[in-house]
Formats: C-alpha cells, structure tokens, sequence
C-alpha cells in the first residue's frame, strides 16, 4: 500500500499473470499474489514472510519498456527471493539492526550519567564511539546480507528460467532506466529501497559500504558466467 500497487488478476493483465503462475510451477512455489504499481520506471519486488503469504509487485514501466523473456527473468528473481525466504530474513536483519542501535544510545545516556558522577571524562569518550560505531556496524552487516541476498536471487533466477541472460539484459535496461526516470514513490520511502530488483533511488547506483545492492556490471558479469548452463524456459 505505500506504493499505492494495485492487485490484478487474469482478467486485468492475463500476460504478467501467466509468466508469474509458469515460473512459480518450476520453482516448485505456490502461486503468488501479483501487484501492479503506477510508475514508469521499470522496476520490480518481492515481499512476504513465506511462500505461502507472498506477493510480487511490478511497476508499468517494467511491463512497458521491457520485452517478455526480461520481464520473466525479473520475475524468476523475485520468486528466488521467496523462495529463500528474503524478506523474512532481512525483517530480522533489520530488527536486529535497529536494537542494537537503541541498545547503544541507552548504553551511552546511562553509561554517561554514571561517568560524570565520577568525573571520568574517557569513559564518556569511549561511551559516546561505542554510541556511533555500535549501529554503524550493524547497518554495515544489514548491508552486507542485502548484497548477497541479491547474488542468490540472481542466481536462483537464473536457475529457474534456464536463461541467466535474461536477467542479466534485464538488469541493464533497469538501470539505465532508473538513473534518468524517477521513482516517486521510493525517493519518499528511501528505506525500502532495498526491495527492489535495482536501487530505485536517483544517484544511488554506486558500489560502496553503504550501497542496498550490488554493482549491476558484477551482477551480469555472474550471470554470463552462467549462461553455458541452460534449461530453457521458454513461455507462453
């Protein structure tokens, strides 16, 4: 609902929901509830707490400006990430992430009354790092379990289509799509921009600690790495 997706059904779009009920059966998956979201950047994702309460939501832009094999190779992605179990896993990954920044301030604030009861000027030095570096740690960890989440899902995408460059051609057209079209809808909901296939944000393609997804060339470079291994999927 924050990104005001609309579910749709056979009679609404028969071709998304054809691809989706297709690459669900050969992933061995339950069909999942599919959403449409009012945007023109191409863009996809999945979320649930498993595979029996997922959902997988594709913007109009994606629908749009991409050919079908690449809208299946998004999809198969999406459906590795429910399959994994993804979205659970970062819930908890971000949960944890956010106590331990509460854990640190409640550390600093009372470690802090009782240094300066004592006069202890370094004890408030070392209360207030451990109140900087504590969360920062563990948003750089939620990172990193992002990052490679998303290697899997391109990976069990790729397993599921049989045709890893699918993905791997999709992966660029989103990209150079999303560095010129705006996603209205993330730039106001930054932090769940890393749901999405690709970093939905303007200006937020780079490769670095702080970066939800991993570069977009190393990704495809994995996915060529893949392509001799074939079973094709072939639709329709």
């Amino acid at each position: 609902s924050m990104y005001g997706a609309r579910e749709v059904d056979d009679t609404q779009a028969p071709g998304l929901l054809r691809i989706v009920r297709e690459l669900a059966g050969r992933a061995g998956l339950p069909m999942p509830r599919v959403y449409l979201i009012d945007s023109d950047q191409p863009n996809a994702f999945a979320t649930g707490r498993n595979p029996q309460h997922a959902a997988v939501a594709v913007t109009r832009g994606l629908m749009q400006r991409l050919p079908e094999h690449e809208v299946a190779g998004v999809l198969a992605h999406e459906l590795a990430h429910v399959k994994h179990y993804d979205t659970l896993t970062m819930t908890i990954t971000a949960t944890l992430a956010g106590a331990i920044g509460m854990l640190a301030n409640f550390l600093f604030f009372f470690d802090g009354a009782r240094n300066d009861e004592r006069n202890h000027p370094l004890g408030l030095v070392g209360g207030l790092l451990m109140m900087l570096l504590a969360p920062l740690a563990a948003t750089l960890v939620q990172l990193a379990i992002s990052r490679t989440r998303e290697y899997a899902a391109d990976r069990g995408g790729a397993e599921i289509t049989g045709q890893p460059m699918w993905l791997a051609q999709a992966l660029a057209h989103i990209q150079d799509s999303a560095a010129h079209i705006p996603n209205e809808q993330a730039e106001h909901n930054p932090a769940t921009a890393h749901l999405f296939i690709v970093n939905p944000l303007s200006g937020a393609h780079l490769d670095s600690l702080f970066s939800t997804h991993p570069p977009v060339e190393d990704r495809r470079a994995r996915l060529s790495a893949r392509a001799r291994q074939r079973s094709p999927w072939r639709g329709g």
